[in-house]
């Protein structure tokens, strides 16, 4: 009883301590503790630090990371990293797992099981040359044009207002025309190479830039043989879509239909080449849908090249991915069907 007075009297005013040993608290005098009790209570308490708490060790790194920098400017390098330190490598974390993925409604097979396999003919060493059939059947490139993602449409504006505010409006419609100039003189190098006209694939190689093209897609050449189409065109009877196929030809012993793509950028992996495994695919249930074709095509192939001669990179699409690309091509022309 007399402790709890005596915290009581403490609790009131700074100015009350005086009359601590005034007041009787009992018969006998407090004993010298107390004293000692009052002086604990006014001493100034130790703030604990929060941040004693945290894992020096686990953030060391990271602290270490975000002041070592010069500037405030982040990039995504340096964001990757942070989220490195803070969370661990990407690996770690399971992507979440789709509800199901999206089928075709009118899913057509990629290969024609009612097509018939006419034997090899004699002539069979010239590659076809179909023209393209001016009809009001869309073309797989509109196709895939007007059935951009909206993250796809994002990127694509973003770079090209990038491209006006360097080049301007006129440098940048130069700079696009050059492009499908040089990917056209590409294809009609290679279809030289192809046909054996070396009058005209060494005229089109002294030009510096198709030089480096074809000094990029040399060592892929090597490996393509019993070439059987080139600049050729297809249209699925069935689905009603057309196209102008590049190339069909044997890559290490397989038939393939061959993209050719050139680039300034490099794309070691075939999700770098966006939409172009549609493409082929598109391609491939197109032959074998055509009856000008007397063959059927099950695997696919995308050739990047590059203009400053560094390998090209093939891309081999094997029945598995070819049928994977089949029905998001698929999807892309019913959504196509759907708009128009």
């Amino acid at each position: 009883l007399v402790r709890m007075q005596f915290l009581q009297i403490l609790s009131r005013k700074p100015g009350s301590l005086e009359m601590i040993f005034q007041i009787p608290f009992c018969q006998k005098q407090l004993p010298f503790t107390c004293l000692s009790t009052s002086a604990c209570v006014y001493s100034k308490k130790k703030k604990e630090n929060s941040y004693e708490q945290v894992d020096q060790e686990k953030y060391k790194n990271l602290v270490h990371s975000v002041t070592s920098y010069k500037t405030s400017a982040q990039t995504p390098e340096t964001i990757l990293e942070e989220d490195n330190l803070l969370y661990g490598p990407p690996a770690k974390h399971r992507p979440p797992i789709k509800a199901g993925t999206k089928t075709p409604k009118n899913w057509v097979p990629l290969i024609n099981p009612s097509k018939r396999i006419l034997p090899v003919s004699s002539d069979s060493n010239v590659p076809m040359k179909i023209g393209l059939q001016r009809t009001k059947m869309p073309s797989v490139t509109r196709i895939l044009q007007e059935t951009l993602s909206p993250q796809q449409v994002f990127y694509l504006e973003r770079w090209k207002k990038k491209m006006i505010e360097e080049l301007g409006k006129e440098g940048f419609e130069e700079y696009t025309k050059n492009l499908f100039l040089q990917g056209e003189l590409f294809h009609s190098a290679l279809e030289s190479i192809f046909l054996s006209e070396e009058k005209a694939a060494k005229e089109q190689g002294e030009d510096a830039v198709m030089a480096g093209y074809l000094s990029s897609v040399e060592h892929v050449l090597e490996d393509i043989s019993e070439v059987k189409a080139l600049e050729s065109g297809v249209h699925h009877e069935t689905l009603q879509y057309l196209g102008l196929v590049d190339c069909v030809a044997k890559y290490r012993g397989r038939l393939c239909v061959i993209d050719w793509k050139t680039s300034e950028k490099p794309k070691p992996f075939l999700q770098n080449t966006y939409d172009n495994p549609l493409q082929v695919a598109a391609y491939i249930g197109a032959i074998n849908h055509d009856a000008n074709y007397d063959f059927q095509v099950r695997c696919g192939l995308v050739v990047v090249a590059y203009k400053n001669g560094s390998p090209a990179h093939p891309h081999f699409m094997d029945p598995d991915l070819c049928s994977h690309y089949w029905n998001k091509w698929l999807l892309r022309l019913e959504e196509y069907m759907d708009k128009n």
